[in-house]
């Protein structure tokens, strides 16, 4: 299977975050990437730089501002003090309701809290670059696979960006590597797409790009949003709006979920995308479904991975895969390859 990623993706380092109140160090780290990297080297998966560029459909997902506050937000952050070099930017004020979001304000903290939804997601120097290369690794396997010359096609990489909607990041997201691939199928001709996240954390920046659109289905399997992250998204009643309306499923399950149950409400799922006709699927790959996860609460072992992987083959769809979250780094790649394998065996 072929198998995208930055090799620079620590650049993106942001060292601490705020976590129940706590400043902790960060739970998306490289370390995270560099144990699936590790593990896709010894199972003999080649790994290959992004060879397309991801601007053109980036515009297509994100808006124009948020882009632009992207790309801008660490000069402006060492512009209010060249001290911030060794900082971390936070929001700490929010344009919620009654308040005006459609007027960009000059001040850099405004700026954040205008284009995030949480204070989780730390940014760094690197955070741009990596980001972006990301993105083009999630445009690079749209390409293989409208191509043909690709079925499968595997990205590994960090952030994470199911969280992040058309102009805000949230979630240590920033760019929405998921969007960005099915996007780019459609572009390319993909007439309908289907998205199945199956990360513990309902993959709300995906479900408010593609909410009102029939050609690309999202589908959700999470922890049930009035416990779990992100909390204000993510309920079953949420099935699409206009002429998206049907073209939205969510399947949240409650904390202490295990394999079994996990593994038959991903039938379900699986099902509603055969009833879609997609041409082709993108695959949200969350690992923090699994049992060992520090901030999530479901319960799932590596066969269950492999069981996963079997399940989406079984589709029979040219697939991109998009690592997600998953934070039990030390397991991370293992999991991730026993996916992989049962995408290749199936």
């Amino acid at each position: 299977m072929k198998t995208y990623f930055v090799a620079e993706h620590a650049a993106h380092a942001p060292p601490y975050e705020f976590f129940r109140g706590e400043r902790v160090s960060a739970f998306e780290k490289p370390e995270r990437l560099d144990h699936v990297l590790a593990a896709l080297r010894q199972a003999g998966h080649p790994l290959h730089a992004p060879h397309t560029d991801s601007a053109a459909v980036l515009a297509q997902v994100h808006t124009p501002r948020y882009l632009h506050f992207l790309q801008s937000a660490w000069a402006q952050w060492l512009a209010v003090d060249a001290a911030n070099a060794q900082a971390t930017p936070f929001p700490s004020v929010w344009a919620t309701r009654g308040l005006r979001s459609d007027v960009v304000p000059t001040n850099f903290i405004a700026q954040l809290g205008l284009f995030s939804f949480d204070n989780g997601t730390p940014m760094s120097a690197g955070t741009w670059g990596v980001t972006k290369a990301s993105a083009d690794c999630a445009a690079s396997a749209a390409a293989d696979l409208l191509s043909g010359t690709e079925r499968q096609v595997f990205c590994a990489t960090r952030p994470p960006g199911h969280h992040a909607g058309a102009d805000f990041m949230g979630g240590y997201c920033f760019l929405n590597n998921a969007a960005v691939a099915a996007q780019a199928l459609r572009h390319g001709g993909a007439q309908r797409v289907a998205v199945l996240d199956v990360d513990y954390h309902h993959g709300n920046g995906t479900q408010s790009i593609f909410y009102e659109r029939a050609d690309v289905l999202v589908v959700n399997l999470h922890a049930d949003p009035r416990t779990d992250y992100p909390f204000f998204l993510g309920h079953a009643d949420e099935t699409g709006a206009g002429p998206g309306l049907g073209f939205n499923l969510n399947v949240p399950l409650p904390q202490g979920t295990d394999g079994a149950t996990w593994l038959a409400a991903l039938d379900v799922a699986c099902q509603r995308v055969v009833a879609h006709t997609a041409d082709a699927l993108v695959l949200s790959l969350g690992l923090d479904t699994f049992e060992g996860d520090p901030i999530s609460h479901f319960g799932l072992k590596r066969a269950d991975y492999a069981r996963l992987g079997q399940r989406v083959a079984a589709l029979g769809l040219p697939t991109a895969t998009v690592l997600e979250g998953g934070y039990a780094a030390a397991e991370l790649g293992h999991n991730a390859v026993a996916v992989l394998a049962g995408l290749a065996n199936a």
